[in-house]
């Protein structure tokens, strides 16, 4: 026991005080900031410079429609073809060409510029032109009033989702917020079995091919050297997930707050809407979006979440890490080890595509089979445990995963055994399994 817990220790020591481990760790939340905060903000971006477009409408009846604002100023011209509208000098950024009635021939306009049509500048023209010809149209008709008979009809409705318990105990869901949640988490799995497991075989090959191993095993079990090197790397793999748990809660909410994303505007809506359930009874009181969305993230199941994510993790961790412990041991060189990664890699893809299959039913036959499968397991419930997976569900899936995990394990060790003494040949299938035989 003392040997196994010195080879997990050096093994996670030697990896966090490496200055990759140290500068990913580190600089991975501000990153994923970046990545969520920086489109923002470069969205809010506008340009201060009010942009001249000109407007030729022969017919007279769309110029009034086009309204300046801080970005654009419209105005009316009567020679569209005029060269001096195009040239780099002027000051007009489009010209807009009305020809005829649209309502009769809707071919009859179009937009020119010496570079491409901005594409704000071209939804805009669309919605103002669009709205004029359908009331064209609609007035054509005579029927008076019809417009406002065909925005009534028109008006969509907006489903509030509530979950209810058997006390008759209401709280706010979000379908997309739950689906969010769960391919975090999905994700999270993914990217860590896969890397975390890719060292474990570099670890293996490295040692191997330096030779170092043939030490190692004269005075380590070899099971106690792979069961080392597994656990250690997976303490170090818990380390930076937790160390960037606590960094993006810190970051995300001090960028939140800068960005005016805080629950500020949350509380203040909740406020008015207390104020207002004064005046209407509690039945006809309905949360604004905001709350609803906040409240379906506060309803969240989060322990169930985190429970399930750990146990996950270290279950799929130790099933994908004693394969790749195996094939590091298994060959000699880096290109030899494609062969048995292929298949590993195949699985872990289709987890993903079976998990976004899943997300638009959670309880269907492959989403059940999918999470029940343990090789995909570990990817796939992640995805339905924020829509209630009833409990017998996961702790079934949780037992065959480890029963499964195990057992490879053991598989694992057996070649781990024989293979981190083998040299000068690439090992087939056949022969790995032979491995496994010898006593």
């Amino acid at each position: 026991m003392n040997k196994f817990l010195l080879v997990a220790s050096r093994e996670f020591l030697t990896r966090v005080k490496k200055k990759s481990f140290i500068i990913l760790t580190i600089l991975m939340p501000f990153i994923f900031a970046a990545l969520v905060f920086v489109p923002i903000w470069l969205s809010s971006i506008k340009d201060d410079d009010q942009k001249v477009v000109a407007v030729a409408d022969k017919t007279g009846k769309y110029l009034a429609n086009f309204k300046s604002d801080a970005t654009y100023r419209f105005e009316p011209i009567t020679d569209p073809d005029n060269n001096a509208y195009y040239t780099d000098t002027t000051a007009y950024e489009a010209v807009i060409d009305i020809r005829t009635d649209l309502a009769k021939d809707p071919k009859g306009i179009a937009i020119y510029a010496r570079n491409e049509v901005p594409a704000g500048l071209l939804s805009y023209v669309s919605n103002v032109l669009n709205e004029q010809v359908r009331h064209d149209k609609l007035t054509a008709t005579g029927i008076v009033g019809l417009d406002k008979i065909i925005d009534d009809v028109q008006t969509e409705i907006t489903i509030p989702t509530m979950k209810r318990n058997a006390e008759g105990d209401t709280t706010s869901s979000n379908t997309d917020i739950a689906i969010a949640a769960g391919f975090i988490f999905t994700f999270l799995i993914y990217m860590f079995v896969m890397s975390y497991g890719g060292m474990v075989m570099q670890s293996v090959m490295e040692e191997k091919t330096n030779r170092i191993v043939e030490l190692m095993v004269s005075s380590v079990k070899p099971f106690q050297l792979m069961m080392g090197k597994i656990v250690g790397i997976a303490f170090v793999g818990f380390l930076q997930l937790a160390i960037w748990g606590i960094m993006l809660a810190v970051i995300l909410t001090a960028t939140g707050m800068i960005f005016g994303l805080s629950t500020a505007e949350l509380s203040q809506t909740s406020s008015m809407s207390a104020m207002g359930m004064q005046a209407v009874p509690a039945m006809n009181a309905m949360p604004s979006e905001s709350q609803q969305i906040f409240s379906a993230l506060v309803n969240l199941p989060y322990a169930e979440l985190g429970i399930c994510f750990v146990l996950y993790f270290i279950g799929g961790y130790l099933l994908y890490a004693s394969f790749f412990a195996a094939i590091g041991a298994s060959v000699n060189e880096q290109e030899d080890s494609s062969q048995f990664m292929m298949p590993v890699v195949l699985i872990m893809i289709f987890g993903i595509y079976a998990a976004m299959g899943s997300a638009e039913n959670t309880n269907g036959p492959l989403a059940f089979w999918a999470s029940m499968f343990p090789l995909t397991s570990p990817i796939v419930m992640m995805v339905r445990i924020p829509f209630n997976v009833p409990l017998w569900q996961e702790l079934l899936s949780l037992a065959i995963l480890f029963a499964t995990s195990f057992f490879f394990v053991w598989c694992s060790a057996r070649i781990y055994r024989v293979g981190i003494l083998m040299y000068g040949k690439k090992p087939s299938l056949k022969e790995m399994l032979k491995w496994m035989k010898y006593k």
